[in-house]
């Protein structure tokens, strides 16, 4: 029997039933690729009711049917723990084949296009006769829920939002409107509070759900449960047990024709002031009194106000180079990218928390592209254990990969089997993809996308959250434009990165085994 915690499920209102979801943006890349299949898996997996209406709305002069082909060839089938279809007969297959179409047929049918410009209201005005068209049919023709997701660029929030609340907004007893807005959520602290002006006046913050999809990966919700639910780990996890934290986020392709969008945002804003941020709030936040939103949240900021300012010659900038076989080209190659850019794609940073639980710790965040693997993991290390009985032996690592795989490793140092008295370094290990065969495991939209639909706030950023966020970074990013900025490190297509690293992180209390072993479990010992 499974068990919950108290207040885990407490949902304010339910978004399941009589609900109207608009995706604004709706002919866009994000739309196509992340949001309609996001619905559609939950409605394959039955988490997305059948009597919800989807509503597609962007500038472009498409028909419904246009919408609905667009869509259609990024609907996937679900996947299920590590089953796969060749383990099934032919029988079974098609079968399965059959119910899937079933699925994207009946999903389709639930979408609806409607075009029109973002700053005028006519577009809304044929939004407002859909919504009550279809609001005759249900609810004993009350107004319906009402989710608008917006997968447009911030500079349109505003806009976006002043025409929805003039036309479009319900709240009252039998409905209310929520609104998902994706990152950016700005370039700097300035910029930040500019775009939370402009929403503050239209939504409540409880009707405003600002999405950072790592919030929705299955590893990072089950960092509190892994954290709080778990004596043996939450006794050791503070400063007089462990040793250093690293947070580390690999791209194994360069910009690859998209350097000049990405020349103006770099890494560090791209990945590390919201993604791995968010992940290292998680980590470090003391217990919340409950699993309400709100009781998380208020942990998450109040670790952010413990974070001492980043220390800006306490870090490592790269920018990649050409591979060392000249196969893949340099950053400065792409014909997007300025020829004297200095943007950042490989940077590590140091954090230091000023409380009594994470005083001394460095917690190193590492992020790069165009490097040799794609990952992203949490590797903690633990302290050395007393001298005297052991010589040398290695330090245990707490190792919780994100992404791909799901996986929690536990590095420990045992007996090696037979006569001898040595040691040897081994895993406790946690495979999702063997250990939960028969689980459906969302992908990180999907997961969020329920959770906006249920009230629950846990998983987005709050506004203070933001602020806070933004403080931290936005000194480094303007040392980092400016004329007194380091250039950076040049490091070949492929490679683990800047020479410094190594370094780098043994300066920061990281201690290595052997160069061969450093990635080790993420690479199984067998190969080592």
């Amino acid at each position: 029997m499974s068990s919950t915690p108290e207040n885990f499920n407490h949902k304010p209102v339910n978004f399941e039933e009589n609900t109207i979801i608009t995706v604004f943006g709706a002919s866009g890349d994000l739309s196509k690729k992340k949001t309609f299949p996001a619905l559609f898996g939950l409605f394959r997996e039955g988490y997305l009711h059948p009597s919800v209406k989807i509503v597609g709305f962007a500038r472009s002069d498409l028909s419904t049917q246009d919408l609905r082909e667009r869509v259609k060839p990024n609907l996937k089938k679900g996947k299920h723990g590590n089953h796969e279809e060749t383990n099934q007969n032919n029988e079974a297959k098609n079968k399965i084949e059959q119910d899937f179409n079933k699925k994207v047929d009946d999903f389709l049918n639930l979408i609806e296009y409607c075009s029109g410009p973002y700053d005028k209201d006519e577009g809304y005005e044929k939004l407002a006769k859909i919504y009550a068209d279809f609001e005759k049919t249900r609810n004993g023709g009350k107004e319906c829920n009402r989710l608008h997701y917006l997968a447009l660029p911030p500079s349109v929030f505003g806009t976006v939002g002043e025409r929805i609340k003039k036309n479009i907004y319900i709240k009252n007893e039998h409905a209310q409107t929520r609104v998902i807005v994706e990152k950016p959520f700005g370039h700097d602290l300035e910029s930040s509070r500019a775009l939370q002006k402009e929403l503050a006046p239209l939504f409540d913050e409880d009707e405003i759900y600002r999405i950072d999809h790592y919030l929705g990966k299955e590893m990072v919700k089950n960092l509190s449960v892994l954290r709080f639910g778990n004596s043996l780990l939450n006794a050791g996890w503070n400063n007089q047990h462990i040793s250093n934290i690293q947070l580390t986020f690999k791209e194994p392709f360069g910009t690859e024709g998209r350097g000049g969008y990405f020349d103006q945002i770099g890494i560090i804003r791209d990945v590390m002031q919201n993604h791995l941020l968010q992940v290292l709030t998680l980590l470090t936040m003391e217990r919340p009194v409950s699993f309400d939103p709100e009781s998380i949240r208020d942990e998450k900021v109040k670790v952010l106000k413990a974070f001492a300012p980043i220390n800006k010659k306490d870090i490592i900038t790269g920018q990649y180079g050409k591979s060392e076989d000249g196969s893949k080209p340099s950053y400065l190659e792409d014909e997007t990218v300025p020829k004297d850019s200095k943007c950042v794609t490989f940077a590590a940073l140091a954090f230091n928390i000023r409380n009594e639980r994470w005083d001394g710790v460095p917690m190193i965040m590492k992020a790069g592209k165009a490097l040799n693997e794609g990952k992203v993991e949490i590797r903690i290390q633990y302290k050395k254990v007393a001298s005297g009985v052991f010589n040398d032996i290695p330090n245990n690592e707490l190792v919780i990969r994100i992404q791909p795989d799901e996986a929690i490793y536990l590095k420990c140092n045992m007996k090696t089997p037979g006569l001898s008295t040595s040691t040897q370094m081994t895993d406790l290990d946690l495979t999702y993809a063997r250990r939960y065969q028969d689980f459906w495991i969302p992908e990180a939209y999907e997961s969020l996308i329920r959770d906006a639909l249920m009230g629950d706030h846990s998983n987005f950023v709050r506004d203070d959250e933001l602020d806070y966020s933004w403080k931290l970074f936005t000194p480094l990013l303007k040392y980092l434009e400016s004329d007194e900025a380091p250039t950076p490190e040049i490091y070949p297509y492929g490679s683990r990165g800047p020479q410094a690293m190594d370094q780098y992180l043994m300066d920061h209390k990281y201690e290595f085994n052997s160069s061969e072993k450093y990635q080790w479990p993420v690479t199984r010992p067998e190969n080592n």
